[in-house]
Parts: structure tokens; sequence; C-alpha cells
């Protein structure tokens, strides 16, 4: 202990001295929060500096998390290997409790641990100590009996195979990554007196503390060279420019793709789809081409990846695949890429346009684009059928493009009525999206319209989504400024969602993903908006400079990796935004159809000398140097000779000088910084006959009532019932002091509805004649059950075309409610339906393009379809 003691006092001593003494004179960026300058990060009592352009200390210290939840799932791994339970079936433990040590009960392998009924989950105290007991006692018995082990999966484990034990899971020191688990001896468990009862003791929830300075830094050992070089007049960014290089090498699996991060095993659509949007279109061509293409399936479509309610069509951006295709295309040149794209990209938009685009609003309905973890950025009450119906900025923002990208292949490949359509179905996007989701009195985008049937509009922001509306041009060049302004940011970066979730911990909620930011940072550069480009580029190198590695995630309240629910190092996307940062803004270097266009920004505080060597443009080598600040260019030289037009063209060969002058002063813009902020939870309402009722709730001014999406009316904070008298669906929600609204209740009706049984098996129903006594306007749903997965992940939603009167009205999706879980019933999304008196026939009916990403398993159980009249 007194050892540790001296450590620590010479650890926080060291951190004194870099943060007092630099050479580097003033920060280049300060804030209350930290400070940058040339050669070092500072935060409060700790720093980051770079020795050299190839060498970083840094001698931050992360606190124990507030905010770890202490109900944990977790796994068991015989030699390391995935081997215990059908995927979606976990032990889930709540570590609470008093003394030295928390025990689990004894665990037998294969048969899951349970939470009680009614067990709720607090938070880890720093520093517990978890004693995990496993039970393998059946199984070397069964290696005493027979010589092997036979897995819930058939496969069978020899005695002389058998050689450890693991324990896997979602809280760190865990990992769910079962392929470096053998590389974790502190989680193999062990039997000490042989009894067959394996143990292993976790520290949970630990406040890092590191022995010595020297443990806490980053040194270059892979070769960069053949990439872009950078030298200025910052050591600082040109050694956090060179560890994204080197991560990004780290990222290339053997196989030529790309790895997620280094927890996060194998390529995911989206990841790797925007780490090709941000920089590794060009900077990895070939295995940017190779990972895109591992997300095709053997229908040519694009593969959503596992989610909500097993993943498309609830989740639904995979559209992000097209334009990362797109930028590959425009880096490269390659017109046999392209055209094995838009095969690719047309067979999938046919399938979405049948099933997520909605005729009525003009938007696409899903799950935001990568904020897949459902109560991080949605009401808790609603389910992945709800999430489905929502129509969200970012994926909006994804499919406006995707139609841009396609109309652009068309049109290039001779198709100029096929560009014709898909142009179209950009502009109903675009005129919906501005219709509908935009804010004239914040001046920015709402995240998404929600509800059930007719929907409301969420106030708050999707940061991405924000971006992407300014990258692609949904937003009006007015809009776009505005929006940039206007977006509330943090202290440690642009937060996912603003204003926070109350109760739920930092993941999407609280939380800055640095691959956001480098958007966000983009569409500030885009928008001229000098305030905002500087405060992203230090929300960058901050964390980066600080944790030594390029983070997945970081809490927006106190800037910290260690709170986040889940966290990766060496994250494709956060190194790929970093290497962006560098390329795209401030050498302002634009790929486009008709050559490699410059567009610089660099903020005054970051004037100075850049050199960016040996930058690959299809033939050509090129040496770049820019001086100054600002985003206006003032001269623009290739090989010593001046041009008006700041572009290199796509058919030049050879090494050549590229020379920038920057013409100074930015007229100013503001940012909008108003710290952290926690809505008030929407409130629970409930019906008792005509009676409205719900829970007071402490600081609450007002709240609002709405009927069929509609507002009806406003409501003292001190009151909690209201009488109805017509018909409909009534939500509320509440308002606190500053008029920042919570999220709407879950919907509660009060009219009658018409429920005809049906009697099905899990493949089809029959037809079934419902009589309407009265025409109007009806929503029709379906109560059904999936159990074929859990409801958070897998790719296994079932989906059906509704039919009436043999005509197609609409799809409805059945996601999965829990694995093997075919007694919890839930309804389907809804459909709009105009029923005139009379007799008709409704049926649920399969067509091609009701295919799942499962590809073969794609069933529910129906037990009734449910009507109700609306109008």
């Amino acid at each position: 202990m007194r050892c540790k003691i001296f450590q620590l006092a010479g650890w926080l001593a060291l951190s004194f001295s870099m943060a007092c003494k630099s050479d580097s004179g003033e920060p280049f960026y300060s804030s209350a929060a930290y400070r940058i300058f040339k050669d070092q990060v500072v935060q409060g009592a700790y720093s980051s500096k770079a020795l050299s352009a190839t060498e970083l200390v840094s001698t931050y210290r992360s606190p124990a998390n507030p905010y770890k939840k202490s109900i944990i799932d977790f796994k068991f791994a015989i030699n390391g290997k995935d081997n215990e339970m059908v995927s979606g079936i976990d032990h889930h433990f709540n570590v609470l409790g008093t003394g030295p040590v928390i025990k689990t009960p004894l665990i037998k392998f294969g048969q899951a641990l349970k939470l009680g009924e009614h067990e709720e989950s607090g938070y880890i105290k720093p520093n517990t100590k978890l004693l995990v007991q496993l039970d393998l006692r059946e199984i070397l018995d069964a290696f005493s009996k027979a010589g092997y082990f036979e897995f819930f999966n058939g496969e069978r484990l020899y005695k002389q195979d058998f050689s450890a034990v693991y324990i896997a899971g979602s809280t760190a020191p865990m990992t769910w990554d079962f392929s470096q688990l053998t590389r974790h001896p502190e989680l193999e468990l062990k039997d000490p007196d042989g009894d067959g009862i394996y143990e292993v003791l976790l520290e949970i929830n630990e406040e890092s503390i590191p022995a010595t300075p020297t443990e806490q830094g980053w040194k270059l050992s892979k070769d960069i060279s053949s990439y872009p070089a950078l030298q200025s007049d910052f050591i600082l960014t040109d050694a956090l420019y060179n560890m994204a290089l080197e991560e990004m090498v780290n990222a290339i699996e053997p196989d030529s793709t790309f790895r997620t991060g280094k927890e996060w095993a194998g390529v995911w659509t989206r990841d790797i789809s925007y780490s090709i949007l941000l920089s590794m279109a060009y900077m990895q061509p070939e295995v940017a081409r190779n990972s895109l293409l591992k997300k095709v399936n053997a229908r040519k479509k694009i593969i959503q990846d596992t989610g909500t309610g097993g993943a498309w069509p609830v989740s639904s951006d995979r559209m992000i695949w097209a334009i990362a295709a797109w930028e590959i295309y425009l880096a490269e040149g390659d017109l046999h890429w392209m055209a094995q794209a838009f095969e690719i990209i047309t067979n999938t938009l046919q399938d979405d346009y049948q099933t997520i685009y909605d005729p009525a609003s003009g938007l696409v309905k899903g799950e935001s684009s990568f904020l897949d973890w459902r109560e991080q950025t949605y009401p808790a009450w609603m389910q992945p059928a709800d999430i489905f119906e929502s129509k969200t900025l970012s994926t909006n923002a994804v499919h406006y493009q995707a139609n841009r990208v396609a109309a652009r292949m068309a049109d290039l490949l001779g198709s100029q009525t096929n560009a014709a359509a898909f142009n179209k179905r950009a502009d109903q996007i675009r005129e919906a999206v501005n219709r509908l989701l935009w804010i004239p009195g914040k001046k920015y985008y709402a995240q998404y319209l929600y509800g059930r049937g007719d929907q409301l509009r969420s106030a708050r922001t999707d940061a991405l989504g924000e971006a992407l509306a300014v990258l692609f041009d949904l937003a009006t060049p007015d809009q776009q400024k505005e929006l940039v302004s206007n977006t509330p940011v943090t202290s440690f970066g642009i937060p996912c969602i603003y204003p926070d979730i109350p109760g739920i911990p930092p993941y999407h909620n609280n939380a800055v993903w640095p691959f956001v930011q480098a958007f966000w940072l983009m569409a500030a550069s885009k928008a001229g908006n000098e305030a905002a480009v500087l405060e992203s580029m230090a929300a960058i190198y901050r964390p980066a400079a600080l944790f030594l590695t390029n983070k997945e995630n970081l809490v927006a309240e106190n800037g910290d990796f260690k709170g986040t629910q889940i966290n990766s190092s060496n994250m494709l996307w956060s190194l790929s935004g970093h290497i962006g940062m560098v390329h795209k803004t401030l050498f302002g270097i634009q790929f486009t159809e008709e050559g490699l266009r410059f567009q610089p920004f660099i903020p005054q505080a970051l004037a100075g000398n850049r050199v960016l060597k040996k930058f690959r443009y299809r033939g050509a080598v090129l040496d770049i140097e820019i001086n100054g600040y600002g985003n206006q260019i003032r001269s623009f030289s290739l090989n010593g000779v001046k041009t008006d037009a700041a572009i290199i063209n796509k058919e030049l060969t050879g090494s050549y000088t590229v020379k920038i002058e920057l013409d100074g002063p930015i007229p100013p813009q503001r940012i909008y910084k108003p710290g952290n902020y926690t809505s008030l939870a929407e409130p629970k309402l409930g019906l008792d006959n005509d009676q409205l009722y719900w829970l007071p709730q402490s600081s609450v001014k007002q709240y609002k009532l709405f009927r069929n999406g509609e507002l009806l009316k406003l409501i003292s904070g001190s009151l909690t019932s209201e009488t109805i008298t017509e018909p409909g669906r009534y939500q509320l929600m509440a308002l606190d002091e500053a008029g920042v609204e919570s999220f709407a209740s879950e919907p509660v009706e009060f009219f009658q509805a018409v429920e005809i049984p049906l009697s099905a098996n899990k493949l089809s129903t029959q037809p079934v004649a419902v009589t309407i006594q009265q025409a109007g306007v009806y929503d029709v749903d379906v109560e059904y059950a999936n159990g074929n997965g859990p409801i958070n992940t897998d790719n296994k939603c079932a989906i059906r075309t509704l039919l009436l009167n043999e005509q197609p009205r609409g799809v409805l999706v059945f996601p999965q409610r829990g694995k093997d879980n075919w007694t919890s019933w839930g309804y389907s999304n809804s459909i709009r339906l105009h029923l005139s008196k009379g007799t008709h026939v409704l049926l649920l009916a399969y067509q091609p393009y009701n295919e799942n990403m499962s590809g073969h398993t794609n069933t529910a159980l129906f037990k009734k379809i449910r009507l109700r009249k609306i109008k």
C-alpha cells in the first residue's frame, strides 16, 4: 500500500509539472473544462503531452463510474468460445449488496441465471468485488462417463480438448469479444480444490490508478510511411494524427476487411459506411470495398445489422452503404465498382420503398441511424413495433442522400428514367423533412416523429441527423447556418441527443461520440462557423490525447470514457473521423466527379504552416502545403503555376506540389453551449372510465394534453386528472420551468375496438371477413407473439403485407419479443384504412419484399386482428 501511495503521489506530481510547464505559449483552445496547447492537453490535474510527432504520454486517470448499472449480463465460455447457450440467452445478476465481496449463486453451466420478478437495478459501488461461481460438475462427469460433453448446439467437447473456462460479458473487466478471451487471464475461472466448482473474482467499476507514468504512453510502433505524412507547427496534432494512422493499420483484419473496434469484432454496415465517408474510402479503398461487400447477401441486397426487434425493417439505415459506395467511386473512379454497387443499391431500395417509405407523410420509417439501443433514445414505453413507425431525422437524411446517389449513378450508367425516379423520391423526403421535422422556434430539426397512429414531434436534437442534414443539403444554406449556431453543444462536445433522458445511463444518452463529432465538424465547416469548427476539433483532440486512443464514446457530462455502458479503444469510425478532420477540414480535400477540390477551413487559433506529403489521388501523388488561416483561398498553385480553380484534374498522373494561401478572417457566428440538461420523465397516463389520471411529478410547470396527435389543452402542473368525452388516443407531456418538454406518455385509447380471432400457424393466416357498420377511417393492427429472438438484437423480425379485398395496403411488422418466449403477446404497428360500410376481406400475406434479414426464419404467432374507428 505504501508503494502504491508513493507511486500515485509521483504520478500526480508529474501531472502537475506537465500542466504548469509548457514552452508552447498560449493555448489555441481554452474553456472552463480543459485547455489545448501546441504540444499538450491540460484538464484539471491531468495532461497529455507530445514528446515528438511519434510519442505521447498522458497522466489521465479515469474516476470510478457513478452510472454503472448494477444488473450485469454474462456468459461462460469453455476454451474461450461462445458455447454455453443460444444467442440472446445470458445470465443476469444484480450486483448489489454489502460486505467486502458480493457472491453470485452457484450457476450451473447452460442454465440461465435469472433476476427476481420485481428486481430493479441500482448503481454499482466503486471497486466492487464480485465472486462468480460456476458448477461444471455435469461436464466433468460427462468426461468421466462418455469421454465428451455435448453442448446445446450438438457440438462435442472431448475431455482431452478441455483447457479453460472464461467469463464474457458487457461490464468491465468482462468483454463480449469471445475471440479475445484467451488473452484475458483475469477472466479465467479456476477450480483450486478440484471439486468441480470454478470461481473468478472480478473487480467491477474499478477506479483506475496507473502504477507508474510510463504505463500511460503511446509510441509509434507500426510502419505508416506509405500514408500521407503531416507536418505542422502543432506537434500535438501531428502526433495524434500519426496515432490515428497506426490505429487504422491495427484495424485491418487478415482477410483485408476492417475490424469495427478493439472490442468489436467483425464488419458492421453502418460503422464501416460512416468510416468510409469520413476517410477510409481513399485511405484504404480495397479494404473498404471488401468490407462493404461483406455486408451484401446472396440476393445482392444490403444487410441491416442485427438490432432492435430483429433488425430490418425496425432498424432501417442500411442505405448508408450506398453513400459509402459512392464515396469510393469518387475517390477511385472505378466504373465497374459503381455498376456493381448500383445493382445492390437498387435491389435494396425496391424492398425499402414497399416496406418503410410512408406515402402519407413522405418520410421513411425506422429507428434513428446508429442510435440502436431502444431506451437510450426512445421513451421506455415504445416497443420495437412503435420504433418501426417512428420517422427519424438521421435515417431520413440517409435515405435522401441514398436516392440522390442512386440517381447520379443511374445517370452515369445511361438510365435517365431511373435517375428521375430516384430524384423524385429524394425530393419527397426533403420536402417532408422540412415540413414535419424543422422547428422554426429552435432553428434546428426535431429528433423524430413518434407515437401510435397520429404522431408527435420530439423536440430533442439528433446530432448525427443535424450534421447530415447540412452535409447532404436537406437544409437550405440559411438553415444550415441557423442549425449549426443553435444546436446545443456541451463542454466536451456535441451530445448524441439533447436534452438527456432521465434515469438512463450514458451510452447514446448523455454521451459524445467522436465520429458524430467529426460529422458535426464538417457541417460546421460547411456552414462557415469558425467557433463551432474549433470547438469540434478540440472535442476530438482532447479525448484522443488524454486516453491515448480513439475511443468509441465518452460521457458528455464529465468527458470520461469509463462511464458509458460499452466502450472500445481503436474504434474504426472514431479514428476515421480523426484522419478526416486533418484531410477534409484543415486541408479541405473534397472528392467530386470533376476532380479533387480544395476547400480548407483553418480557425485563426490554428493559423500556421502545414504540409501533407504523399497524398494519393488516383494516379497523382501530391505534396500539399497550406499557410495562414480562414476558409477562403487567396492563392492556389500547382507545381508553382497559379490557377483560379482550386481543383486537381482526375486524369492527372505523377507527382505534384500544391501550395495554398488562405485569406484570413472568417465572419463570426455564434454557437449555443448551454451545458448538460436533463428533461423531466414522461408521465404515466392511465384511464378510468372517462377520467385520465397520472401521478404527480415535482418540477412540472404545466402539462400538454394531446388527442390523436393534436394539442388539446394546457393543464396546470399541480393537477393529476382530466375528464374526457371524445374518443381518441390521448397522450400527456410534462414541461419544466424552462419550458423543456419530456417525452409524451404512452398513448391511452378511449374508443371501442372490433377484434377478430385468428386461427393460424407461424407462417400464414386465412382470409377473414369483417363487416363494417359505419364507414370511416380505421386503424388495423394484429396481436402476435415472436419468440425467435430477444427484443434487442438478432435478425428475425417477422413481416407480412396486409391485403384488403386482395389489394396490398401496407406492411405489418412483428418484431421479436424474447428468445423462445411465445407467450409474450403484443401488437404490431397499425395501418390506417378508409373502409366503406359493408363486408371486407383482410389477409396477412407473405410477399417477396417481406423477406427479413434472417432469410430463413420469418415467423410469428397471430392471435387476432384489431380494428378501431379513428374518424
